[in-house]
């Protein structure tokens, strides 16, 4: 089992800057890859970005060079999302998912929420 909480959400002007967390708990030594997804009012769940446990990253075309992500290499059990140049699209529900063998485990969720 796979427990993500994430953290740091909140309301910023286009243009500004949030940084999410993601701890991860309980067999985290089974995690094969991490990653962050977002979801808006009305819309589907869709993918922003994952780090292997290996440190490679794949983002969505719409965040690339705006948002950055990183795990700690001390713990390794915390996952981060910098996001720069935020924009009103950005709004939505971002989620931390962690893969591993046999499930895809989520976190609840933390808002963010970009005013124009």
């Amino acid at each position: 089992q796979v427990q993500l909480v994430e953290s740091g959400g909140g309301l910023v002007q286009a243009g500004g800057s949030l940084r999410l967390s993601c701890a991860a708990s309980g067999s985290i030594g089974s995690i094969s890859r991490m990653g962050w997804y977002r979801q808006a009012p009305g819309k589907q769940r869709e993918f922003v970005g994952t780090i292997t446990s290996g440190g490679s990253t794949n983002y969505a075309d719409s965040v690339k060079g705006r948002f950055t992500i990183s795990r700690d290499n001390a713990v390794k059990n915390t996952m981060y999302l910098q996001m720069d140049s935020l924009k009103p699209e950005d709004t939505g529900v971002y989620l931390c998912m962690g893969e591993t063998a046999m499930y895809y485990y989520w976190g609840q969720g933390t808002q963010v929420t970009v005013s124009s």
